[in-house]
């Protein structure tokens, strides 16, 4: 009998962590498939505002217009209509608060009811027109030609080199930007963070003795805990104000900032992963390297290091992780500039910033709402791909020993 509900229980326990394992399978795919469902959804869309109309003279040969060309017109850069193919005549812009320039608010009605007709007289007869306006106002019997941008493609998204999400009458939804400026800050901190780190993880492994080694491990592993605002609190007081007044700028918020943060951020990860790696050299080779006439240095750079160097990479990949993941250290010292930066004396944007300083003001379902989620399949994939790299290199490893 006893033996009877020993074996129940272990079933019991055994169905419970099969349960357990198969719910939290099912709710990470189902977090992929919602994050990539609403992604992707982006490229269904034209860059026009949701609810507006482009339209033009009926008679003007324009067929289409890109959201660049239309972003170019709208802020003057374009202003004659054979830049974009049309004939050699300026362009007249039109918006909707301009209709009182060309009719009296009798003419438009108390309640704005006769301005679907005043817009389509003024389209059908100015030729060098380009009108913009909410399809609200559109009349049934609109006389203009109305100009449908082409959806945006994955190109358009992936190589543009502006990030204008609400701009108004075409949105600009280009990452590049963005994408550049998260590789750039996160290569930034390993640059700072892996000498530091892989130098901490010698003196703890091989220099320091038990004792202070048993106190400083706890302490460098204490830092991953600390809150991300906590280390950009640190950032804004300390390191903006230092790189403002080393290098004379106008502003200290730039990439090396960030680098710098993320680096300090990144070192407890890479100190405890590379030391691991350190102690498990055999202590037989140590030994034989001293015993043929190695100083203790030579055998730490020729001998352990080489042995250990599939787990110093692994910690180096996984301090990559952890800096391009970074959301709010980065957003409180990077400046959030999108642009594509050339320095690290620059201000950038990172894709973790953007997106958690803008959803919260992206209307659901909006075409901004799923640009930001198409930046959270980007950054996905991004530590998708460390982390597949950490597997394998976890694997060659295993394969070595």
């Amino acid at each position: 009998m006893k033996r009877y509900f020993h074996n129940l229980g272990e079933k019991i326990i055994e169905g419970l962590i099969t349960i357990s394992g198969t719910v939290t399978s099912i709710t990470v795919l189902l977090i992929v498939f919602y994050l990539f469902k609403e992604g992707l959804g982006v490229f269904s869309q034209t860059p026009v505002a949701e609810g507006a109309v482009l339209a033009i003279h009926p008679q003007n040969p324009v067929k289409e217009l890109s959201a660049a060309e239309v972003k170019e017109i709208f802020d003057q850069n374009i202003t004659n209509w054979n830049q974009v193919g049309g004939p050699n005549a300026p362009i007249k812009l039109f918006e909707v608060d301009d209709i009182t320039d060309y009719y009296t608010e009798e003419q438009i009605g108390p309640d704005f009811e006769y301005l679907p007709q005043r817009i389509n007289e003024l389209v059908s007869k100015d030729p060098n027109i380009l009108a913009f306006f909410p399809d609200e106002y559109l009349a049934k019997d609109f006389a203009g030609k109305r100009l449908e941008l082409d959806n945006i493609s994955l190109s358009q998204f992936l190589g543009g080199r502006q990030w204008y999400p609400t701009i108004q009458p075409a949105v600009q939804m280009g990452v590049l930007s963005l994408i550049l400026g998260t590789l750039w800050v996160s290569l930034g901190a390993i640059a700072i963070a892996l000498p530091l780190g892989l130098a901490t993880s010698i003196y703890l492994a091989e220099i320091a003795n038990p004792k202070l080694r048993n106190f400083l491990k706890p302490v460098i592993e204490l830092l991953a805990g600390i809150p991300s605002v906590v280390y950009g609190f640190f950032g804004l007081v300390v390191v903006v104000p230092l790189i403002q007044d080393v290098f004379g700028l106008p502003v200290g918020e730039t990439a090396l900032a960030g680098s710098i943060i993320l680096g300090i951020m990144a070192l407890p990860t890479i100190i405890s992963v590379s030391e691991d790696a350190l102690r498990t050299t055999p202590r037989a080779m140590k030994e034989a390297s001293l015993a043929l006439g190695a100083s203790k240095w030579q055998t730490i750079y020729k001998v352990m290091i080489p042995y250990s160097i599939s787990g110093i990479s692994t910690a180096a990949i996984l301090g990559i992780g952890r800096a391009i993941g970074e959301t709010m250290a980065v957003l409180m010292v990077t400046g959030n500039a999108s642009v594509i930066p050339s320095t690290f004396l620059e201000p950038v944007r990172t894709i973790p910033a953007t997106i958690a300083a803008e959803l919260g003001e992206a209307p659901q379902g909006g075409i901004h709402y799923q640009a930001l989620f198409a930046l959270g399949c980007i950054l996905f994939l991004m530590t998708l791909a460390i982390n597949l790299t950490v597997d394998m290199v976890s694997a060659k490893k295993k394969a070595n020993r």
